[in-house]
């Protein structure tokens, strides 16, 4: 497998904070079955990219790591207009190994429209856009056609691999699935940030889609497109997705996905539903 998400780069945002930790992360994913690792650290308002110190950090995992797992990096880049003007001027410098695929990340709760020409832009000076973990974004929870528009315009869907098994809750694994069966996901990556709170687990996703659609399916998004985008090359053959060019909605209510039940456990207090989440994102 290999994953294209993953903030393995030690202290320089919320992901591993060492260097130890990061070598935990790889080798628990090596065994696994992960083979390639894309190392994307922010760049956000909050931890700016600093692209010599991440090189630098980079560097030292690769070698230490050099008979565990492949390394290559990436950004985990957010569309802010400081991040995007850099990125205009200096073509493919924030993307999978400087071949052209970005992961992009966009706000959680209000996508301005004029985000959608900037994106256009990105493309124009040569990037193919992934627009990462939507069904975390609580604007395409409310309005799932938003995310057709931006399929539409060419951008690649990346979801996070545990979503699909109720990692991030009811809502985002509902959000996942649907999206999965629709084959409007192109990605899954783990987002790891961390072995114990965020670890590098991708096997359990892979056996889930294999369960679900089959094989070849799991391949796809665990591996073969995966792999076109570290090197540089166009996807290989897509399952349709369905409904996006004939225009049918993507049915997906949120609040109904997270709604709980009179008489079931649904019938717990606000707070133990909160300690219940946080238990299932910080367990292993």
């Amino acid at each position: 497998m290999i994953d294209i998400h993953c903030h393995l780069i030690y202290g320089v945002d919320d992901g591993s904070p060492d260097l130890q930790t990061s070598i935990e992360m790889a080798r628990e994913a090596a065994a696994e079955g992960v083979t390639h690792i894309v190392c994307t650290p922010h760049s956000n308002d909050e931890y700016p990219y600093e692209s010599t110190v991440v090189q630098e950090r980079f560097e030292v995992l690769r070698d230490k790591l050099r008979d565990t797992v492949v390394l290559s990096l990436g950004c985990d880049f957010h569309m802010t207009p400081a991040n995007i003007n850099d990125a205009l001027q200096n073509p493919l410098r924030y993307s999978i190994a400087g071949a052209g695929y970005l992961l992009i990340e966009l706000p959680d709760m209000i996508i301005p429209p004029g985000l959608i020409d900037a994106a256009r832009g990105l493309q124009d000076v040569g990037y193919t856009l992934i627009l990462t973990h939507p069904e975390r974004n609580a604007a395409f929870g409310r309005n799932p056609e938003l995310l057709a528009d931006w399929m539409r315009m060419g951008c690649l869907i990346q979801v996070t691999s545990a979503s699909l098994y109720g990692r991030f809750g009811k809502g985002a694994a509902a959000f996942a699935n649907a999206l999965l069966d629709r084959n409007w996901i192109h990605f899954l990556a783990s987002d790891a940030h961390h072995p114990s709170w965020r670890p590098l687990h991708l096997r359990k996703g892979y056996e889930y889609v294999a369960q679900r659609l089959g094989a070849e399916t799991a391949e796809r998004l665990y591996v073969s497109n995966p792999r076109a985008a570290v090197e540089g090359a166009p996807l290989p053959e897509q399952a349709k997705p369905v409904g996006l060019a004939e225009g049918v909605p993507l049915k997906f209510d949120a609040e109904r996905a997270t709604r709980k039940k009179k008489g079931d456990a649904g019938s717990q207090t606000n707070e133990t539903a909160k300690k219940g989440f946080w238990k299932r994102l910080f367990s292993r």
